[in-house]
């Protein structure tokens, strides 16, 4: 498998607890500059694979490289920032001083003003930055946790359920600021449950079922093959066929 210009490159990778295999034998590789979208149900293994690729947890077999450095280097781990499913920031913060840590992590100036325009981009009220983050709701700490994935300036961005706990108005303007992202040449590697979101901004989509991977291409790749209207419908029709082999 080739790594040349593949900001992530997952190969022969199969990781278990204890005895128990959770993933097995999974390859794909994310190209530059794509949005490429990772569909399973849930406990599929999509979060396992996820903290392997951060070098959270160790795969049994099998190699995973971020800019054809191994995903433990500290050099992957500078190009690429990570949004969790459960983001929970640290509730003695405000949002302005969450924003300025994490700015400061990846060695990124933090500009007051430059903030609060991406805060609005996302319809977060600028002062509600200046409060300390336990007064904000599940929604304002999603946007919060998104803002300060996307202003790191990183090439490779990894969200795990980004979309939850946001409302319509949020989800499209969060798509908004994603696909801002790509027109500047950075790649998206994201998990989410909301199917119809990964067929609007995925450029190419990973059905995993069983902690395998059974389909990698474009969703319309997919609806075709399964003779299905939507993402939804195709994804399922997908895992029940690897369920009847």
């Amino acid at each position: 498998m080739s790594t040349k210009a593949n900001p992530l490159v997952i190969d022969k990778v199969s990781v278990s607890y204890g005895a128990a295999p959770v993933i097995q034998d999974v390859s794909f590789s994310v190209k530059a500059g794509e949005s490429f979208g990772l569909m399973g149900l849930n406990g599929a293994g999509k979060t396992t694979l996820i903290k392997a690729v951060l070098g959270l947890r160790q795969q049994d077999s099998g190699s995973i490289e971020v800019y054809q450095k191994p995903c433990t280097s500290a050099d992957s781990k500078s190009r690429l920032a990570y949004l969790p499913e459960r983001f929970e920031p640290p509730w003695f913060l405000t949002g302005f001083e969450f924003l300025k840590f994490s700015l400061a992590l990846y060695k990124q100036e933090f500009d007051q003003n430059h903030v609060a325009e991406a805060a609005e981009k996302l319809a977060l009220d600028s002062a509600v930055l200046k409060k300390r983050v336990q007064t904000y709701s599940k929604g304002m700490r999603q946007k919060l946790g998104l803002l300060g994935t996307v202003l790191t300036g990183c090439s490779l961005l990894i969200l795990d359920e980004p979309m939850s706990g946001l409302d319509p108005q949020a989800r499209t303007m969060v798509k908004d600021m994603l696909s801002e992202a790509q027109t500047k040449g950075r790649t998206i590697f994201l998990s989410s449950h909301i199917l119809a979101d990964m067929d609007e901004i995925c450029d190419r989509v990973a059905v995993m079922h069983d902690g395998t991977i059974g389909f990698v291409g474009e969703p319309e790749e997919l609806k075709k093959k399964t003779g299905a209207k939507n993402l939804e419908r195709a994804f399922l029709h997908c895992i029940e066929k690897k369920r009847a082999a």
